[in-house]
């Protein structure tokens, strides 16, 4: 392992103690417990992390995935981002099917996925009641967005997955000085020497099972990525 790569591991694993033991929101740290002691039929016998949760993936990548928050029954659960959940299962597919991922599944932190060139995480870091985090929540995380974005020097494209996530990266990772972009799916922009921004809507059951995005819609996104990498 070179030096670089070493100080990327120990950087990673210094920001992943800090927003495990992250305490700044007590709305949802209330939510995330509660919902972690009371837990619902079908996981019922889990033990859920039911803490904030870090990001993950390749510290070499050079696409930057980054969602909304992590599932109440999710990555709640299962301790890890995108698994466990519909919205895991679209993203892990398409990420195994372009080449981004070993497996297509992602069901448990000890299921064997890994991810290259790829890094997954989050605008905010507990399960949101309703999926609706506050402004000041999305604030108090943006420290670790930043820093995530810091450390993962070779990213060269950033996918952002809905609206909060979109708004995340350009109001706290993008510098003031670069033209506003505008979200819809399928955006492209690029800001010269700055990671290229694709905007997707989010593979949630709300989009997936009503059509708003529909599976050719999704993988149109991540081809564009591929095309853009190449």
């Amino acid at each position: 392992m070179t030096k670089l790569a070493e100080g990327r591991k120990t950087a990673f694993e210094a920001l992943s103690n800090r927003i495990i033991s992250c305490r700044e929101c007590p709305r949802l740290i209330d939510y995330i417990s509660k919902v972690s002691n009371e837990k619902i039929r079908r996981y019922s016998e889990w033990s859920y992390w039911g803490r904030p949760l870090p990001g993950f993936g390749d510290p070499e990548a050079r696409l930057l995935v980054i969602g909304l928050a992590p599932a109440a029954h999710g990555g709640n659960r299962t301790g890890r981002m995108f698994t466990g959940d519909s919205s895991g299962d679209w993203l892990m597919r398409a990420l195994h099917e372009t080449g981004f991922a070993n497996q297509s599944e992602s069901v448990s932190v000890d299921d064997g996925l890994r991810l290259r060139s790829a890094y997954v995480t989050a605008a905010v870091r507990c399960a949101p009641p309703g999926n609706k985090p506050l402004a000041e929540e999305i604030m108090n995380c943006s420290e670790y967005l930043r820093e995530e974005a810091r450390i993962l020097t070779e990213v060269d494209t950033v996918l952002t997955l809905g609206r909060i996530a979109f708004d995340a990266y350009v109001r706290y990772i993008l510098p003031k000085t670069v033209q506003r972009p505008r979200f819809m799916h399928g955006g492209l922009y690029e800001f010269g020497d700055l990671p290229s921004l694709i905007t997707s809507y989010h593979p949630s059951r709300q989009n997936t099972q009503t059509g708003r995005l529909t599976w050719e819609m999704w993988m149109g996104v991540f081809k564009r990525i591929k095309q853009i990498m190449a």
